[in-house]
């Protein structure tokens, strides 16, 4: 399986950095996995709904950019699904089952998705009602990722 995570802007924290280099590494054991970058918008701390719009709406045009017509799109928002890491796993194993190897994990900017991006995906999923640093979540999307294909195979994970 290929899995790709399409997120906005550099991840410029260490700790970020190597949690994600960890589960990355121990994810080669399982699937493909790539993390593409896209420029985030700049934009002023107090903004107009209008200019919050337009933010989101050139950031989304970077991601759809990165999206190939044949993966299965998963997009990281607040109004999304819930699902448990059990669910997440038999979601991927459905997936690789019906030949739709190619999978996309979206995580938005810090004023989350356009509507053109949650249009495309495929299914929206929600980790929390609560919000989230976009960059945090990074890494709990990685470590989920691999906790999912831990349970997939049966293998013992930290529950």
């Amino acid at each position: 399986m290929q899995i790709t995570i399409i997120t906005v802007g550099k991840l410029k924290e260490k700790y970020l950095r190597e949690g994600i280099d960890e589960y990355s590494k121990r994810l080669s054991a399982y699937c493909k996995l790539q993390i593409v970058e896209v420029n985030d918008e700049k934009a002023p701390e107090e903004m107009s709904q209008a200019e919050m719009e337009q933010v989101k709406r050139k950031e989304g045009e970077r991601i759809l950019a990165q999206i190939k017509q044949d993966q299965y799109v998963i997009a990281l928002a607040i109004e999304g699904q819930m699902w448990s890491s059990e669910k997440l796993s038999a979601e991927l194993d459905k997936l690789a089952l019906h030949g739709r190897s190619q999978v996309a994990f979206v995580i938005g900017g810090s004023l989350g998705l356009s509507d053109q991006v949650l249009k495309r995906a495929d299914v929206q999923l929600s980790f929390s009602k609560m919000t989230f640093p976009h960059q945090l979540m990074r890494l709990v999307l990685v470590e989920q990722i691999y906790r999912a294909f831990r349970i997939g195979r049966g293998e013992p994970y930290h529950k």
